[in-house]
């Protein structure tokens, strides 16, 4: 093509006027760094958002049955739980005690234990999937075998507990007695420790069986959660509305998103402020792109009339400079994707970002770079180049040759 083969013969050429090419290499690099940015901006919100759902959904589920009005727990659980897994879309339904106290050994610290069926056919919390040390068999306790309990690694190693050993957990509102309520303190035994990455959950999160919970913590057959696992958590909201009616009016279902949202709308608003911020970037290549083809059009106005007293037409001249802020556009962003992959790449793999567990309850900085975010970043990054180049090519086609090429 005439207008392409015209516009790399000018970007390849020996220029009199070295600040023009100057310039065009910075255009190029000002592209490069804002799709490189944005690339690894947007791999590291990704990653953020991906590792917290997995966490959240592995430790909670996507849709929860609870009171509405916190009372005595779920009486008729078995019941309801039977009822809410026949519905569509639902995979399991799983009764949850979740109940508070105080775990004791050389150290002491609060725990969150959460009492789970672990019957034959009933799932077992991914949590639980693969554990550090011991088993979930070893949770059973005999006539002359204490309660076992499972604990978070980070708990393990705050209160000093080693598997096998005995803990103590002290109940706050225990026992009741005349003149109100005591606590009361139990003896468990440490029958296996797990790791979920997730630091909140693993310092202060602790397993048991559901029966021995409701036993120790002396609440009856009651629980305080029916927990649904669903085959798509995106659909928890539908699912969770189809729940409410069959449950009853003292309990509701809520989900995932629901409970964490301060945690999701957090995440999407600084995803929001990352684009745009960076996106300045962007604005700047833009800008030197657009100052280097206009001072071409000023150095080339004498080849411009010329080609147009040959029969180039107007259309032809204006392509000329658009295909060279394409072509400014184009080398930019591959070198940006290119350099941005990498390092999403190496740097999720090796950790190369260490984070402060206490505060980001996360040990590394996680990149996700999905191609899909390759595709609009670098459209954008095309589609701001293209604009650049409008006001340069609309004045190449202002020269008027008679006047170019009068004195030569």
């Amino acid at each position: 093509m005439f207008e392409l083969f015209v516009a790399r013969r000018y970007l390849n050429a020996n220029r009199k006027q070295v600040v023009i090419s100057v310039i065009t290499l910075i255009s190029v690099i000002g592209v490069a760094a804002g799709v490189m940015a944005l690339i690894i901006a947007v791999a590291i919100q990704n990653g953020f958002r991906n590792t917290l759902e997995h966490d959240l959904l592995s430790a909670t589920a996507p849709v929860s049955i609870l009171e509405k009005e916190p009372s005595g727990g779920i009486d008729n659980w078995e019941e309801i739980a039977a009822k809410v897994a026949k519905l569509p879309h639902v995979k399991s339904a799983s009764p949850g005690l979740y109940e508070p106290g105080l775990l004791s050994l050389v150290n002491s610290d609060f725990v969150e234990v959460k009492g789970v069926p672990f019957a034959r056919g009933a799932p077992v919390p991914e949590l639980l999937g693969h554990l550090k040390s011991g088993s979930i068999r070893e949770l059973g306790a005999g006539a002359n075998e204490l309660p076992g309990v499972i604990l978070g690694a980070r708990l393990a190693d705050e209160i000093g507990a080693v598997q096998g050993k005995q803990v103590r957990l002290i109940i706050p509102n225990g026992k009741l007695r005349p003149f109100g309520v005591e606590p009361s303190v139990e003896n468990l035994r440490v029958a296996g420790i797990f790791e979920s990455g997730f630091y909140d959950v693993d310092l202060h999160w602790a397993y048991m069986r559901l029966e021995n919970a409701q036993t120790v913590f002396r609440v009856g057959d009651v629980v305080n959660v029916i927990e649904l696992q669903i085959d798509n958590i995106f659909n928890a909201r539908t699912i969770a509305d189809s729940v409410d009616p069959v449950v009853g009016p003292k309990l509701a279902a809520t989900t995932w998103l629901e409970q964490y949202r301060a945690y999701f709308d957090a995440l999407k608003m600084e995803r929001i402020v990352t684009v745009i911020t960076i996106g300045l970037i962007q604005m700047v290549g833009a800008l030197n792109i657009l100052i280097a083809l206009i001072m071409m059009v000023m150095e080339k106005h004498r080849d411009i009339a010329l080609l147009m007293s040959m029969g180039a037409r107007i259309q032809q001249i204006r392509r000329i400079f658009v295909f060279q802020g394409a072509m400014i556009g184009a080398a930019g962003t591959i070198i940006g994707l290119t350099i941005g992959y990498v390092v999403c790449h190496f740097a999720d793999k090796y950790h190369w970002l260490r984070l402060n567990e206490q505060v980001y309850a996360l040990s590394y900085v996680p990149f996700n770079a999905r191609w899909l975010d390759g595709l609009w970043i670098a459209a954008a990054a095309m589609a701001v180049s293209l604009i650049a180049t409008l006001y340069p090519a609309r004045n190449a086609t202002r020269i008027a040759p008679a006047e170019a090429l009068r004195y030569e």
